[in-house]
């Protein structure tokens, strides 16, 4: 796969089979303001690293800021939701991780419901609540207490979204019955999977700025719920597929990247996505 494109990486992984990548230690990234400076984009830096590279030196990022925003953090995620499409969020609760206020959102939810820790993936930090007693046995280890209805469903859906678009979604079934994530034994299901679904994730997609993330959602009474969506997904979806997500990365930095020769082109990363 050739290009043009001068590209660094911080994450091997996931820029395999793009040419011509120069890949760095995220450690040793000071090191190499020159090229960073030079170069077209920087690909999968850590969070850490966000505020050096695009307000010091400028450089283009993918994954997005936005993406690293809401991929990372269920809280922000959250917010941004109850702003955006609130009646497509799970009723949730964020509170102190106190013991009375514990007790508070136990009544508003009832039992079960479930907890989150705030920046997890894979099912770790996800909690089926069932008794005032794992509650109070969470909290210990909790620095803000994230809690949610409890969704009674069988499967949940996972649509991956690389630049502007949908690039695959799939169902995860099974798992260890409450968890549905593939890393929680959850076997993958292509079969019908609803364009309503994969419209919703457009439209959050596009209007929080998010170039890159894999969304879950759930389908419960009669309506669809975002559940989180992740920066750094699993790939077991997109591979079972037949699906180079390196290809949908490279497309989506070709179209957008303004020309080097034009001096009037934009160097901040662009913040509206194609539709």
């Amino acid at each position: 796969m050739s290009h043009d494109l001068r590209l660094v990486s911080f994450d091997m992984g996931r820029t395999l089979g793009i040419d011509g990548v120069r890949y760095l230690k995220p450690g040793l990234f000071l090191r190499e303001t020159a090229a960073l400076r030079e170069a077209d984009w920087v690909l999968f830096p850590e969070e850490w690293q966000l505020g050096v590279l695009t307000d010091a030196l400028k450089c283009r990022v993918f994954p997005s800021i936005q993406s690293y925003r809401y991929g990372q953090d269920k809280i922000q995620f959250t917010r941004a939701l109850q702003a955006l499409s609130p009646e497509h969020l799970p009723d949730t609760l964020i509170e102190r991780a106190e013991p009375e206020t514990a007790l508070r959102v136990a009544e508003h939810f009832g039992f079960p419901f479930v907890v989150k820790t705030p920046r997890s993936s894979m099912g770790q930090g996800v909690f089926r609540v069932e008794s005032r007693r794992d509650l109070m046995g969470l909290l210990p280890g909790l620095d803000v207490l994230y809690a949610q209805q409890f969704l009674d469903i069988e499967r949940d859906l996972r649509v991956v979204w690389i630049g502007d678009r949908v690039v695959c979604a799939y169902w995860r079934e099974g798992g260890d019955g409450f968890h549905h994530n593939v890393a929680r034994g959850g076997a993958l299901n292509f079969d019908g999977v609803p364009g309503e679904a994969l419209d919703l994730v457009h439209d959050a997609a596009t209007g929080l700025g998010i170039n890159h993330g894999g969304f879950d959602l759930a389908f419960a009474d009669g309506q669809w719920f975002f559940l989180e969506v992740n920066v750094r997904f699993g790939n077991a979806g997109l591979k079972a597929a037949g699906i180079d997500p390196a290809a949908s990365i490279l497309d989506w930095l070709k179209r957008n990247t303004p020309d080097r020769n034009d001096p009037s082109g934009p160097r901040e990363p662009p913040v509206a996505l194609a539709g």
